[in-house]
């Protein structure tokens, strides 16, 4: 089953989040289980963020999470924050389009 994994925070820090993400993905390189990334930034709420990740099962997700280089990811990704992430787990029932 396909799996999506939103991740939801806030930070005044935009150009560090942005550079960390982009160390992150060279740095997984073909490791990464992610089939698809999107970063957003809410248009009415600046300095509030969702990163929506797609995987081809939960599974998968998971290796990535565990992965050692999105564990350090994470742990500066925390720093950057202000405040802790929401981490929303969401099995795909239906795809269209």
């Amino acid at each position: 089953m396909k799996f999506v994994q939103v991740i939801e925070w806030d930070s005044s820090k935009r150009d560090e989040m942005q550079k960390l993400s982009d160390e992150w993905e060279a740095a997984i390189g073909a490791d990464s289980k992610a089939v698809r990334r999107v970063m957003c930034e809410d248009r009415d709420r600046p300095g509030h963020y969702v990163n929506i990740v797609f995987f081809d099962s939960y599974e998968e997700a998971m290796e990535n999470s565990d992965h050692p280089v999105t564990q350090e990811f994470s742990q500066k990704m925390t720093a950057l924050t202000d405040g802790p992430a929401k981490f929303y787990n969401l099995d795909v029932i239906e795809e269209k389009g």
